[in-house]
């Protein structure tokens, strides 16, 4: 994609700075911090726009707030309704307190409790939550059914314009804040607001920098229909980075990042998974899945950004504590430090032992081990899970089960059944 030098009609800097005052007394102007140990790593100055320290703790009361605050006077007779995997919701919600609407949040059945308790919290006795259907697309269709049904507004969490201008109110924030250029900006992309409004405002301020948006690999929506130059939906996706994982962008949204973005890469879960934690432990910044996106894109562009201005707009904190014993496994499994087999086992007495003494070594570690079933007096399927300490260990450990006449299936290619026997 060739570099625009000027935003499409649609976002103008007139109505982002409008938008800013709008929400002026409502958000907080979130820091642009160098990140020390990001800048060592990539010997590049790494600017961190910490919009998981804002009021919701997510970019999304922008949009949100701002599209709900200047929708005509007759809306305060009438509901809010809105479809979220949990940081629309949360914005949604708490611009209902503060506006006094009543508000109906649709948001996917699997949510993780945390996120919900947070909405119901800022959105007090105005909202009532909705947990339904498999995904986010499954309540989106469910909401707009709802919210056609009832004659209520529907506010999107991306496909607005008005929700792309209070989102690129956070570009317009970096600039302000920045004392130098700025060479690259990573961003975020689930439905495409927060891509599209940020780039928007660069391209107007600083056209020389280079736009990067970052998707899950598992929920690749809008790196898919800018590359096939095509809006259309993603028939599945991988939900784990629920804050991006969209099936299909915004009309809008699309149209935006398809002509404002220099590229928008991929960036698998796993490594994600690596990030957040790597955050928390060495930097004490708690991060959800989808708000580590722009970190971890920092990996494959680290030839490209020794000695620039890099700005990674990090998105959300709405982590729930429960999915981090997942983000481990994911992270090691990344690594290539755990591994899963379906092991024949001869049921001779010695068979247990000899697994133990002839396949491992010192430092192999069994993490998991389950008869699945007994009714083969000759020989019974175990699942064996095991942690190594360097990634090429697990050949060895393969050739050696051979060796003692164990035939097994490596699983770790196999997540769906994995996820069932884990």
């Amino acid at each position: 994609m060739e570099n625009a030098t000027t935003a499409p009609s649609a976002v103008t800097l007139k109505n982002v700075e409008r938008a800013a005052r709008n929400l002026k007394h409502v958000i907080y102007k979130t820091p642009l911090l160098q990140n020390h140990g990001l800048s060592r790593t990539y010997e590049a100055t790494v600017l961190l726009k910490r919009e998981d320290l804002q009021v919701v703790r997510s970019y999304k009361i922008r949009g949100a707030y701002h599209k709900m605050s200047t929708l005509p006077p007759i809306i305060g007779e009438r509901e809010i309704v809105c479809a979220s995997a949990g940081n629309h919701a949360q914005g949604v919600a708490y611009a209902c307190q503060l506006l006094g609407l009543k508000g109906y949040i649709f948001m996917p059945a699997q949510t993780p409790a945390q996120k919900v308790d947070k909405v119901r919290l800022f959105g007090k006795e105005y909202v009532e939550v909705v947990l339904t259907g498999a995904s986010f697309d499954d309540s989106f269709r469910s909401a707009k059914a709802f919210s056609d049904e009832r004659g209520s507004t529907f506010i999107h969490p991306f496909d607005d314009l008005a929700i792309v201008e209070g989102q690129a109110t956070v570009g317009l924030e970096i600039l302000k804040a920045a004392t130098v250029p700025i060479d690259y900006c990573f961003m975020p992309i689930g439905g495409g607001g927060l891509a599209s409004g940020v780039a928007s405002v660069f391209r107007l301020l600083s056209p020389a920098t280079r736009l990067v948006g970052v998707q899950p690999l598992g929920a690749p929506s809008m790196h898919n229909a800018i590359q096939n130059n095509q809006h259309a939906a993603l028939a599945s996706i991988d939900s784990f980075v629920d804050g991006a994982a969209v099936k299909c962008p915004g009309q809008l949204t699309y149209e935006l990042c398809r002509e404002l973005l220099d590229e928008v890469v991929l960036v698998p879960e796993g490594q994600v998974c690596l990030d957040l934690l790597k955050m928390y432990n060495e930097e004490g910044i708690v991060l959800e899945p989808a708000g580590t996106l722009t970190i971890s894109a920092l990996h494959q562009f680290a030839n490209r950004i020794q000695g620039k201005t890099v700005v990674c707009v990090v998105s959300g904190s709405n982590n729930d504590i429960t999915r981090m014993e997942d983000i481990k496994e994911r992270a090691a499994k990344y690594q290539g430090l755990k591994h899963y087999f379906m092991v024949n086992f001869n049921q001779a007495p010695g068979a247990l032992r000899r697994f133990v003494n002839n396949v491992l070594r010192e430092g192999d570690d069994i993490i998991h081990f389950q008869y699945i079933k007994k009714n083969n007096k000759e020989k019974g399927p175990v699942f064996v899970g095991i942690e190594v300490t360097q990634p090429h260990d697990v050949e060895a450990i393969k050739a050696r089960m051979g060796e003692e006449g164990f035939s097994f299936e490596y699983l770790n290619g196999q997540p769906d059944f994995l996820a069932l026997l884990v």
